[in-house]
């Protein structure tokens, strides 16, 4: 089996998305909703950037279920689900008052990992 990770990709607006790769493929880049992140960005944005894709979990023994819950416990954890922060859309984000964050005021303007 190859080394599962789960990951987390960081844009230049600061929102994150939290993926997993069974397969550990120094190219992937998640399945985020293409559409979704493009509104987030002019023309000029996306003219030159960078992302940043940091693993938060590895594992070579891990099964498929166990994978998944470690995917599900880190987008809960980074609250990448929240709108605000992130672009993932599942598990449906609940909003708390105390939760909202504005778009963008978590912006990582060094590009790097935590």
């Amino acid at each position: 089996m190859s080394k599962a990770v789960v990951y987390r990709i960081t844009y230049p607006n600061g929102k994150i998305y939290i993926g997993q790769d069974r397969t550990n493929s120094i190219n992937y880049f998640g399945s985020a909703d293409s559409a979704l992140i493009a509104a987030d960005f002019s023309a000029a944005d996306r003219q030159c950037f960078t992302i940043t894709r940091e693993i938060l979990w590895e594992s070579d023994t891990a099964n498929r279920a166990e994978i998944n819950r470690k995917e599900l416990e880190l987008i809960r954890t980074h609250r990448a689900n929240n709108p605000g922060i992130g672009y993932n859309r599942w598990p449906k984000f609940k909003q708390l008052s105390s939760e909202y964050v504005a778009p963008g005021s978590n912006k990582n303007p060094t590009g790097r990992c935590s």
